[in-house]
């Protein structure tokens, strides 16, 4: 692979990438690692689902009160990886993260499954729990509050947008002699290099 094999936008080429990945047998081509850090640098990283994507940057959602949002109020930049191995693929995507709209974040919600929308109530994620009679307990609760009406957006619950600075894709070669082209913002351009493995 070389530099000028890939496209010179890396929204376009991530795209082609993930409708590669979205080809195989993945269950979740779509997931992705979320790496944070707090104030005082320590690291964390989880997994999450890329619920978006377009020239602006990455978007997922989670419970805003939870350790991956504290960590994003801190310090808003993080990082994302996506892994392919059946492609021998990867992608590192790099940048300072913001919240989107709450429009933005209604209209995901309410295509989410009804079970997963009494959940985000539910749960009050990161936060210890006695046991699991709890945690079904507080979903119990949420499924009596709703009832039949539409389960709305929680206030606390939302969505991030990762707005890249730098990109990297890696493709696997023989002898470990990969193949790593990172691509960096240059104001309204993106230049593009090759790294050694």
């Amino acid at each position: 692979m070389d530099v000028d094999d890939l496209d010179a936008d890396p929204h376009r080429q991530f795209a082609a990438w993930l409708a590669d990945a979205s080809a195989t047998d993945l269950v979740h081509p779509d997931a992705m690692t979320l790496a944070t850090a707090d104030s005082t640098g320590r690291p964390s990283a989880r997994m999450v689902l890329l619920r978006g994507h377009d020239a602006r940057g990455f978007v997922f959602f989670t419970n805003r009160e939870s350790a991956k949002a504290a960590d994003l109020a801190e310090n808003p930049r993080a990082a994302l990886v996506f892994h392919w191995p059946p492609l021998e693929r990867q992608v590192r995507v790099e940048g300072a993260t913001e919240p989107v709209s709450t429009a933005e974040s209604t209209a995901y919600f309410g295509t989410r499954p009804r079970g997963s929308q009494l959940a985000a109530w539910a749960s009050p994620q990161s936060r210890t729990l006695r046991d699991r009679t709890e945690l079904e307990s507080l979903y119990a609760e949420a499924e009596r509050r709703f009832g039949e009406m539409e389960v709305t957006l929680p206030p606390f619950w939302g969505g991030y947008r990762l707005l890249p600075e730098a990109f990297e894709f890696w493709q696997g070669q023989p002898n470990r002699l990969h193949d790593r082209v990172r691509y960096e913002r240059d104001g309204s351009r993106w230049s593009r290099f090759r790294l050694s493995p």
